[in-house]
């Protein structure tokens, strides 16, 4: 395994010929059809001459709703069958939220485009609550993420935290049946569906550091597809993909910190654009809370990787690897 992240260095010139059909890979959530579609439009508008289908596909992240992600592989469930279908030549292109994109790609895939990011931050979501400092002790909040608990539990202990799976739609459900007293989500997902409306509070980077990628989506396609990097060039954002490839960076270091392989751990990366450079922000924390570690550092938004190497190597001064190793042998 490797990490393979290629981004698009040279537009389309007028010698080249336009792409005459594309396929687009999709799980076929509400969510991730949206983006599908909303790549395909970009790209019917950057070559009206082709053709964008999607193929859409369920994958074993969406199927598996009983268990939480960290204990039966990962976000990385919910691309494995996407890359499939790039392998088979069934697709010649996958389209991720970049949260979900496992931070080692094998070396026949490759990230050809990363597009300009939404609102990166979690939201709060209560039918009872305006925020979580409205919450009395007890209250249950739904979530899926060990990093959105490991901060809940560090900021609200008093506040029981409850797994939450599904799509957006089905959490959405679960909250307004009253299984819980409210809900964390991706802000991004409920602002592209349309229900923003939804959101009780966005949550500062302060409360609740996000996580790497989050917000922003990205175009997978084989490696050996150079005409692929080429073609996807004018949906790439370098801005975004700067900060993007920082956080990844970041995690890319610390997870290899696990002693089992591709682990899910409490942790948290986020990068903006400050003073034309890339202040990157992260964290590692115990699943309840109890410990956590916090580093940051402004750095080149030409060498976005080696700020992310270089905040993860100052969270590991910290005492980032203690809580890693722990967190491999449970």
């Amino acid at each position: 395994m490797t990490a393979m992240i290629s981004a698009p260095a040279t537009s389309p010139t007028p010698t080249q010929q336009p792409p005459r059909r594309l396929v687009i890979a999709t799980r076929e959530s509400r969510l991730a059809l949206w983006q599908a579609g909303h790549v395909r439009a970009l790209l019917q508008q950057a070559y009206p001459a082709c053709q964008v289908d999607l193929l859409g596909m369920t994958t074993r992240g969406d199927q598996i709703l009983d268990r939480p992600l960290a204990k039966v592989g990962g976000k990385g469930l919910f691309v494995k069958e996407l890359e499939t279908a790039l392998l088979e030549g069934r697709a010649d292109l996958a389209v991720h939220s970049m949260k979900d994109v496992p931070m080692l790609l094998d070396a026949a895939f490759s990230l050809v485009a990363i597009g300009p990011r939404e609102v990166p931050e979690d939201a709060f979501i209560s039918n009872r609550y305006e925020r979580l400092n409205d919450m009395p002790p007890g209250a249950v909040v739904g979530t899926s993420s060990l990093r959105r608990e490991s901060q809940l539990h560090a900021r609200y202990p008093y506040l029981a935290v409850s797994p939450l799976r599904g799509n957006l739609d089905t959490r959405l459900r679960k909250l307004d049946e009253g299984q819980f007293d409210a809900i964390i989500l991706a802000a991004a997902g409920l602002k592209r569906l349309g229900l923003g409306g939804r959101i009780r509070t966005t949550l500062s980077a302060e409360d609740s550091l996000p996580a790497p990628g989050q917000g922003a989506l990205g175009i997978e396609a084989l490696s050996s597809r150079a005409d692929m990097a080429v073609w996807m060039a004018p949906l790439h954002d370098a801005a975004t993909a700067a900060c993007v490839l920082a956080e990844r960076a970041l995690a890319r270091a610390l997870g290899g910190r696990c002693e089992v392989p591709s682990c899910e751990v409490p942790l948290g990366a986020f990068a903006i654009e400050r003073d034309k450079a890339i202040w990157l922000r992260g964290f590692v924390a115990t699943a309840d809370g109890a410990r956590i570690v916090q580093a940051e550092s402004l750095g080149s938004a030409d060498q976005p990787e080696a700020l992310g190497q270089q905040v993860a190597n100052a969270l590991l001064a910290e005492g980032a690897g203690e809580i890693l190793a722990s967190i491999g042998r449970t």
